[in-house]
């Protein structure tokens, strides 16, 4: 009845077919001995074509699914030793260790939930089953990880997400979706080779594996080669036509590589005011293409050089070397524009330091206001005016009359916001368009106006 029971004749040799079910049950038996010795040896391989031999021989036999099952997971082969397990509790669903290696498959392959199922299904038959507890334990560890993982994603805490998933692999060891996380998340901080070296083991065992396709593009896309990330994005959403990711990485690297495009064609053009917004729009793209963004940082650096505008683009080649600290040519184009930056300022200083200190010479604070040099200019105007220096000598008259005038000079450019804004920026004042004519019938009516105020004070009236 056994016999009857676990032996159909089914795919045998017509040499088979000869014998009774007994001598099948005895002939599969045998084979299932034979493959324990080599299981027991570690040669699993072979193992494996005995256990299979005596499947052929009883396909409803649920131990030899079982023992194929567990060396099918020692070859690393989950996904089969899942459906042998799974096939091991059909046909016998008090098989404990059938449901123990479905739930450690279910494990290594990253499902943690149907693993949790499996492995309390055999604490309900053994309450005490000590390998079933563990296993639920780290069942439950991986659905932790896993939750904390896609909390670190949401906040790009990148490392945070490849911690996790290297804690989970350390059970879920054959789970693509793990590896594929954490090699996206290292790549997302800049660990471009061992990103690839994880897409690239997934690759080799499933090369159409759009997610691993995916990730290669993606490293080669940071690495600022955007031609050949392209063809894995393609590849990636030939597989996958639906692949949100691939399809958002290969429009931004399109978009990325045209607006730089754009950008040294209107610069080689001489175009540079288009140059430098083309090179702004493109910093705006994608922010996590490092490599990228510190080349056009440091080629709006040069346009900005161009536009005379040194102190922003020192500050580009310094955000270039912030994304980049390995980026030499930002290190140099800053020397060169900081030393001439230096200099600027040093010919500036030294021209300021050369011509008259107005505020020095109506004697108020570089933060005066408006009223404030309103009244310095009246008192130092009356102090020096000529009128009220007539009855001293030549030497005196002449040296007063010197001071008034520079009261006069200091007043006409510090009380006149754009001359004031040019002087104290160390512009020339000479070319700011206002006809010395102009300012000398100022002056003039400023000098009759005083002389009034000169004579009433010295009258005693105020």
């Amino acid at each position: 009845k056994m016999a009857t029971e676990h032996c159909d004749a089914v795919n045998m040799d017509p040499d088979m077919e000869m014998l009774s079910d007994e001598e099948m049950e005895r002939e599969a038996e045998g084979f299932k001995e034979q493959g324990n010795a080599f299981y027991i040896k570690k040669d699993y391989a072979e193992a494996f074509n005995y256990y299979t031999k005596a499947i052929d021989m009883c396909p409803k036999n649920a131990s030899y699914y079982g023992n194929r099952a567990a060396t099918l997971m020692m070859l690393c082969r989950y996904r089969e030793a899942l459906e042998d397990s799974q096939q091991a509790v059909r046909l016998d669903n008090s098989f404990t260790k059938g449901h123990l290696r479905e739930g450690k498959c279910h494990l290594s392959l990253g499902n943690a939930m149907a693993a949790s199922r499996c492995f309390q299904r055999v604490l309900e038959m053994e309450s005490d089953n000590s390998q079933a507890q563990q296993e639920l334990k780290n069942a439950e560890s991986i659905l932790e990880y896993e939750r904390m993982a896609e909390i670190g994603f949401e906040k790009r805490d990148f490392r945070m997400v490849v911690f996790c998933m290297d804690r989970a692999l350390e059970s879920a060891t054959a789970c693509h979706r793990f590896k594929i996380l954490k090699a996206e998340c290292l790549a997302l901080l800049g660990r471009y080779p061992e990103a690839q070296s994880v897409a690239s083991d997934i690759l080799r065992m499933d090369s159409t594996n759009a997610d691993a396709l995916y990730v290669r593009g993606l490293c080669l896309y940071y690495e600022d080669c955007i031609d050949k990330a392209v063809q894995f994005f393609v590849q990636a959403l030939r597989m996958a036509p639906d692949h949100d990711k691939a399809r958002l990485a290969c429009r931004n690297a399109k978009a990325l590589k045209a607006k730089k495009e754009e950008g040294n064609k209107s610069f080689k053009e001489g175009n540079f005011e288009a140059a430098y917004e083309l090179y702004s729009e493109a910093l705006t793209i994608d922010p996590n293409n490092i490599k990228t963004n510190a080349k056009l940082y440091c080629n709006r650096a040069t346009v900005g050089s161009k536009l005379k505008k040194l102190e922003q683009a020192i500050e580009d080649c310094t955000k270039a070397i912030k994304l980049d600290e390995t980026y030499i040519k930002a290190y140099l184009r800053r020397a060169q524009w900081y030393v001439r930056h230096l200099l600027k300022n040093a010919q500036l200083e030294l021209k300021k330091s050369k011509r008259k200190d107005y505020y020095k010479v109506l004697g108020v604070d570089k933060n005066a206001t408006e009223d404030e040099i309103k009244k310095a200019y009246r008192k130092r105007a009356l102090l020096h005016h000529p009128d009220r220096h007539s009855g001293a000598s030549p030497e005196v008259q002449k040296e007063e009359e010197k001071k008034f005038k520079e009261v006069g000079e200091a007043f006409s450019v510090l009380s006149d916001p754009k001359k004031k804004s040019r002087y104290d920026s160390g512009q020339d004042l000479e070319d700011d368009g206002m006809n010395m004519g102009v300012v000398i019938r100022l002056l003039q009516s400023l000098m009759i106006g005083l002389s009034f105020e000169l004579s009433v004070l010295e009258e005693g009236y105020i």
